[in-house]
């Protein structure tokens, strides 16, 4: 579960760090006062899409840490044991953002990839935004939703590659049976480009090498003469410097009785002889291997040229001629395969066959997930004012299949008893989508394995009774998790085991938003200020510890 959440700077907020508690929390408070900002923050700190428009006006980066007690989330910890991160009990997991629109994150410290840290918080938190029921109105929405209630979410990926293979296969057919002859005359001028950098047996190393000997071999006169001169000037002449270095020192050595100040400058001097003798040394068998080699020297150049004649024939630099014959090769290869049509019709059977299979595998895990979710969906719209009404998953037959299966998936629903469910998007209202929608997060967050549910603002569109219903399911849920709901519903949040009031206030000329617990007569207070308005009167906070007494 969420133990604690630190932001700085993100948005309305300044600092605000917050410890929850296990159950059903409310968060409450006036419209824009920052409730729902405190989601975006979590959301943000699990990988969520961000740019510099979160960062607090007048500051450099925003910073958002969380940590989570994994004693209930065996996949996160399994996760965590297959990336070779260590977590015992507990997780921080921390992200960062600066001015540039860069983002680091890290979990325990340990630096991860967004992609990996979304991967992670899948395991973690389930957030159900203010605008889910509006999504549901969208085929692949409806879709994704079924397959990731099913778990079927890696099965339709292979799916989706098995689509992909079998389409590439087909078309390689197509175009292997319409131009066998433009297919020949290809490869036999990629044939023959091929052997020719083959037959040339150039590597990129080769090019470095042959620049760097031929600088050497064509200037060997003057190196030779440059180490002749460097020989003269320092042991072989008639004032050579290692004789006067050598003489210098056996000079000062000698007066260091009368003054030891001199010693320091001996040492010194002594240590030059050491290493003037070995620069010496080593000039010597330089010296040795210096020569001029006229005929290696033309066999480098023919060489430089033969690779600058095959450069200017393909139109492209040294450096490319490796990644050149690569490329062909693999184009060669893929015409000699293109060429083979009983081989391409066997390879287009295979992926076909292979696609068939899985395909009917997601259908038959849709059709289980389709009619249990139909059923317990129903059961809670009874609950929820939608009495009489049906809902259902229907799998419409996609002729020929697509990367997603042999079918599509549409939720239909049934206003009245006995009458045929029809598409959702046809029949209901907004209220009655905000109810089907919030039906469904429920049954779907039963059926999850996170430890962590948010629900921002769903319970948008109702009120009155329904609204103590849907408290109550979240009282619920909260049993057996951590639930927190951003509500402006006082029968949902009465229903919480623990209530939280967010409020902006200005503080030198800067707004910001603050978070306080609620206890006692202050809860009592936000609920009757919920109930009431601008007014709050004593039958308004007894209505609200009635309420209150209720959950």
């Amino acid at each position: 579960m969420l133990c604690r959440l630190l932001i700085r700077d993100f948005v309305l907020v300044d600092r605000l760090e917050l410890e929850f508690q296990r159950g059903f929390g409310a968060l409450t408070g006036e419209t824009g006062a920052g409730k729902s900002i405190l989601v975006d923050a979590l959301a943000f700190a699990l990988g969520e899409r961000a740019d510099s428009s979160l960062i607090r006006a007048g500051c450099e980066r925003t910073e958002v840490s969380a940590e989570f007690d994994l004693v209930d989330a065996a996949a996160a910890s399994d996760w965590l044991q297959a990336h070779d991160l260590v977590a015992e009990g507990a997780l921080l997991l921390r992200r960062v953002l600066d001015g540039n629109g860069r983002s680091r994150a890290y979990l325990n410290g340990s630096p991860v990839t967004l992609q990996q840290l979304r991967e992670f918080a899948e395991s973690l938190v389930d957030i159900h935004g203010q605008h889910a029921h509006q999504s549901l109105l969208r085929g692949d929405a409806q879709r994704a939703l079924l397959d990731s209630h099913a778990r079927l979410d890696s099965l339709l990926a292979e799916v989706g590659a098995a689509w992909r293979d079998w389409r590439e296969a087909k078309r390689a057919l197509d175009a292997a049976r319409d131009g066998i002859d433009a297919l020949a005359a290809e490869r036999e001028q990629l044939a023959w480009q091929v052997r020719e950098l083959q037959t040339l047996g150039f590597s990129d190393d080769e090019w470095l090498a042959l620049n760097e000997e031929h600088r050497r071999l064509a200037h060997a006169a003057s190196l030779a003469d440059g180490a002749g001169y460097a020989m003269q000037v320092l042991a072989e002449g008639d004032a050579a410097c290692q004789a006067q270095v050598a003489a210098v020192a056996n000079r000062l050595d000698g007066l260091c009785d009368y003054d030891p100040a001199l010693s320091e400058i001996v040492a010194l001097l002594q240590s030059a002889q050491a290493e003037l003798g070995e620069a010496i040394s080593a000039l010597r068998r330089y010296n040795g291997r210096v020569e001029l080699d006229p005929r290696r020297l033309a066999e480098v150049e023919t060489r430089i040229e033969a690779v600058l004649s095959c450069c200017r024939k393909f139109r492209c630099s040294p450096g490319d001629l490796s990644e050149l014959l690569a490329r062909w090769q693999e184009r060669l290869s893929f015409l000699g395969e293109a060429a083979d049509v009983a081989g391409l019709e066997a390879r287009v059977l295979a992926s076909c066959t292979r696609y068939e299979e899985l395909a009917r595998r997601l259908s038959l895990g849709r059709t289980d997930a389709a009619e249990a979710l139909g059923r317990e969906v129903s059961q809670i719209m009874q609950q929820l004012a939608l009495a009489g009404g049906h809902f259902a998953v229907a799998l419409l037959p996609v002729e020929g299949g697509s990367a997603t299966g042999f079918e599509q998936v549409e939720f239909r629903v049934a206003g009245l008893a006995g009458s045929e469910p029809r598409a959702l998007a046809k029949v209901a209202s907004g209220g009655e989508l905000s109810r089907i929608s919030l039906a469904i997060q429920v049954v779907t967050s039963q059926a999850a394995l996170v430890p962590t549910l948010i629900f921002d603002e769903v319970d948008v569109g109702i009120g009155g009774g329904v609204a103590e219903i849907v408290g109550r399911l979240l009282r619920e849920l909260g049993a057996g998790r951590q639930v927190l709901c951003v509500t402006h519903l006082p029968q949902v949040a009465a229903r919480g085991n623990w209530q939280w009031q967010v409020t902006k206030v200005a503080d030198g000329g800067q707004v910001r938003s603050q978070v306080a617990p609620l206890e006692g007569a202050a809860r009592v207070e936000e609920i009757a200020r919920m109930l009431g308005g601008m007014e709050i009167t004593a039958i308004t906070r007894q209505h609200a510890s009635e309420m209150l007494g209720l959950s």
